[in-house]
């Protein structure tokens, strides 16, 4: 029988098959087992809704959970894609999601999200930023996301072996986003790293390979990441979680932001910036546009700021 629990994990087997990230597979799952579950308060399958289903799940959303917007969009977008494979699948004519997302989040969007860019401190700010955290793994962590401009996911699953010491590279997990997986860090950086895995290595047991992990010796997650993150953004004045308007939030992924910004007000030409940023090759000409490592390396010694760490 095809309950809703062999629908999901179907559903997951589906994702895997599509080439979607292992870390946007288990938001999915989680998003969906999520409305399972309320759906199963009101004696309901995910094969047997409408519109005043989601409408109610919109509302537990915001007053029951008083979970945020961003974590509206998010689950509505899982939730959009379950259906798009369960009306591919022909287990269902169409997909309910598609029209109450249009109706309601599109408009709630407009009114509760103001115009603005993303938080794009100065070279100072973040040196402030990074030397007022007094946590040795957190400062490692800011340190490591502005001297590489990496995604918060890419350095949750970076191992210690993964670090290159000789020529201070970090190789990179494969992921659906990256092509480069090959990223360089300086000496302020290196500096840091080392320190935290001092103190890494009296936490963490001798079988963990993660290079951050948290208080218990286990790899660190990105809820944990973000968390401690922001903890320190706020205390420094770079962050405002009660505002709506987003140059006044400060997330990790705002040090991509600053860390592609700089490099190109230092010079580095753009398809090194490309490359360390690990942009997915969409061009024809990009594949054959091969790109020496060793003058890569230089060039980002040249135009990565110094923090002063």
């Amino acid at each position: 029988m095809m309950n809703d629990v062999y629908l999901v994990n179907n559903f997951v087997e589906d994702c895997k098959l599509r080439g979607i990230t292992e870390e946007s597979t288990i938001r999915y799952k989680s998003t969906v087992s999520i409305f399972s579950k309320f759906l199963r308060g009101k004696h309901k399958s995910v094969l047997n809704i409408d519109k005043n289903i989601l409408r109610d799940f919109i509302a537990y959303i915001q007053k029951d959970k008083k979970l945020a917007h961003k974590t509206l969009e998010n689950y509505f977008s899982a939730l959009s894609s379950f259906y798009e494979y369960l009306t591919y699948e022909e287990l269902v004519k169409n997909n309910p999601v598609l029209p109450v997302r249009k109706r309601y989040l599109r408009v709630y969007k407009e009114d509760s999200r103001p115009d603005g860019e993303r938080q794009c401190p100065s070279v100072e700010d973040v040196s402030g930023f990074i030397n007022s955290i007094a946590n040795i793994r957190d400062k490692a962590i800011a340190t490591l996301l502005a001297k590489t401009g990496i995604r918060r996911g890419e350095l949750i699953n970076s191992d210690v072996d993964d670090i290159k010491w000789k020529n201070q590279s970090i190789k990179l997990k494969p992921t659906a986003k990256r092509s480069n997986r090959i990223v360089f860090f300086d000496d302020e950086c290196e500096r840091v790293i080392k320190a935290w895995i001092r103190t890494r290595d009296k936490i963490a047991p001798k079988k963990c390979k993660a290079l951050f992990v948290n208080n218990a010796g286990e790899r660190l997650d990105r809820n944990g990441l973000y968390k401690n993150f922001n903890k320190w953004a706020v205390r420094y004045g770079l962050h405002n979680p009660k505002s709506k308007r987003i140059e006044e939030h400060f997330s990790p992924h705002c040090l991509r932001h600053w860390f592609t910004t700089h490099l190109v007000r230092n010079g580095m030409r753009r398809e090194y910036i490309k490359e360390l940023r690990g942009d997915a090759r969409k061009d024809a000409m990009d594949i054959y546009n091969h790109i020496d490592l060793e003058d890569l390396r230089k060039a980002y010694l040249a135009c990565i700021p110094l923090l002063g760490i």
